[in-house]
């Protein structure tokens, strides 16, 4: 199983090519679910109302299993499809490419559609920064007051990020871990006295 995926650091936005009058803008975005994409989406219509089209497409999950590509009114296939391409060529997921265009009053045909928005895909992908991320897993861990410092041990060992943490007679802690250690940590775990936990 993989537990990495690459995708970009950060958003890239306004990458400009022009062609044959057309203006043709590049937004790229890291995204993590449908409601960030949704998100982004709704920025850019808000930032370009009068823009022609507002072209996009994605890649969502580890092996960029959710995916959609939108050719907002363009050609069948001769917009959403050249940008997913290179989200393919470029092998990154969690990513979402939109392409808005100005109408510039001459027609590129299918052929040119498909070679500009390709081309304005792949400039603005290339201004991003591609990075590996790692697959996390949310663990909740009950354990009693004196047990803390075993507890807060074996999360810093295993770089966990503790999200919450409940202080009582009882304590509970949710923390972040990295989805590669998840049956290392629950052995460790397991061996310990009146500890329960679940990964949620």
């Amino acid at each position: 199983m993989e537990f990495s995926f690459n995708t970009i650091k950060s958003p890239v936005e306004n990458i400009l090519l022009k062609e044959k009058g057309s203006k043709f803008i590049g937004f790229a975005f890291p995204v993590d679910d449908e409601a960030e994409l949704k998100k982004s989406l709704e920025k850019i219509r808000e930032e370009h109302p009068k823009a022609t089209h507002h072209c996009y497409a994605y890649r969502l999950g580890i092996k960029g299993e959710n995916y959609r590509a939108n050719d907002d009114g363009e050609p069948s296939g001769s917009a959403g499809l050249p940008i997913y391409n290179q989200l393919l060529a470029h092998e990154i997921t969690n990513v979402l490419v939109i392409v808005v265009r100005y109408y510039g009053g001459t027609k590129l045909g299918v052929s040119g559609l498909v070679k500009t928005y390709k081309e304005s895909a792949k400039i603005t992908l290339e201004e991003a920064e591609i990075v590996k991320k790692q697959l996390e897993s949310e663990i909740e861990i009950s354990f009693g007051f004196s047990q803390q410092n075993q507890i807060f041990t074996l999360l810093s060992k295993f770089d966990g990020r503790i999200l919450d943490f409940l202080s009582d007679e009882k304590c509970i802690i949710t923390a972040k871990i990295k989805t590669s250690i998840k049956e290392n940590i629950s052995e460790q775990l397991s061996e310990m006295q009146n500890i329960s936990f679940r990964f949620n």
